[in-house]
């Protein structure tokens, strides 16, 4: 994958498959903790396979005091993804988006309890704005019926769980980031299995030939190959730019929502998200030097 494309080359293209998964989701008829842990496991095997063929090793020996924290990170991982499959259900794919994308800005606020980080003014407008931004997603009083506001609330959901998953894997320091995804997946897997044994079962049987597609683009496009490109990028770009590239995920799964779902945005719903990702972006264009601790 190096050979064929740059690593700027693979990071746009990962974050514009990560933004069409909603569509393809929608398309596999099973719960969403079911469809998380086959995401899981074929992404698992997929990845295994590539540290396989690459030689890289996992260096089980450092790692052994993180454990509970690689841990930890994948339960959020796995019930990350059923909270954002749900979103997909009872709401647009581009307020679901738009919603998860506020994980960022939960981020920021949590930085300074935990990491003893003072919040600048810039940052505290950035947060100011973005739950303006969020506001207006849910419509502004009209919430367009119970199910949009039950999905924007599995969207935050999602959020939260996915700024855990950042946020512990901060303190996650001897461990590649392909190697933390790739066991954060096994961990997800362990969690979920017991998981979907007590709720929904597995319902395979019932699958049909579209939703068989469906399911292994989404374990293996989306989540295995994409992955192993987004991470592959990632050793070789500079954060910021990163950064700026991983916006091009929700502004595609906008596109596909309006354009391919055919599913509409209000005005101030627009308004919203341009102020979501904007000052999200603006947030991160200009790292504190308290915050490089990755």
């Amino acid at each position: 994958m190096k050979k064929l494309l740059s690593p700027r080359g693979m990071m746009v293209l990962s974050m514009a498959v990560f933004g069409t998964l909603g569509p393809f989701v929608r398309g596999i008829p099973v719960s969403s903790g079911e469809l998380a842990l086959y995401r899981a496991v074929l992404a698992a095997l997929l990845i295994g396979v590539f540290l396989t063929v690459t030689g890289q090793k996992i260096p089980f020996g450092k790692i052994r005091r993180e454990v509970p924290l690689l841990l930890a990170s994948g339960v959020a991982m796995g019930f990350n993804w059923i909270l954002l499959f749900e979103a997909y259900k009872y709401t647009t794919v581009s307020v679901a988006t738009l919603s998860y994308y506020f994980a960022p800005v939960i981020v920021t606020a949590v930085s300074p309890i935990l990491f003893r980080e003072r919040l600048t003014g810039k940052q505290l407008l950035c947060f100011a704005m973005s739950t303006l931004g969020l506001v207006m997603i849910t419509g502004v009083g009209d919430l367009g019926g119970g199910s949009h506001l039950v999905g924007i609330l599995f969207g935050l959901g999602a959020a939260v769980l996915y700024a855990s998953v950042v946020l512990l894997n901060k303190f996650i320091r001897n461990v590649a980031g392909i190697h933390r995804t790739f066991l954060q997946f096994l961990a997800a897997i362990l969690v979920l299995i017991p998981y979907v044994a007590l709720t929904s079962g597995v319902t395979l049987g019932a699958m049909t030939g579209s939703g068989w597609a469906n399911l292994l683009i989404v374990g293996l496009v989306h989540t295995g190959i994409t992955y192993c490109m987004y991470f592959s990028s990632l050793q070789e770009l500079p954060g910021q730019k990163s950064a700026i590239l991983s916006y091009i995920d929700p502004l595609v799964a906008v596109v596909v929502s309006v354009a391919v779902l055919k599913e509409s945005m209000t005005l101030w719903q627009i308004v919203g998200g341009v102020l979501i990702l904007g000052f999200t972006l603006w947030n991160e264009l200009t790292p504190r030097r308290e915050e490089k601790i990755h």
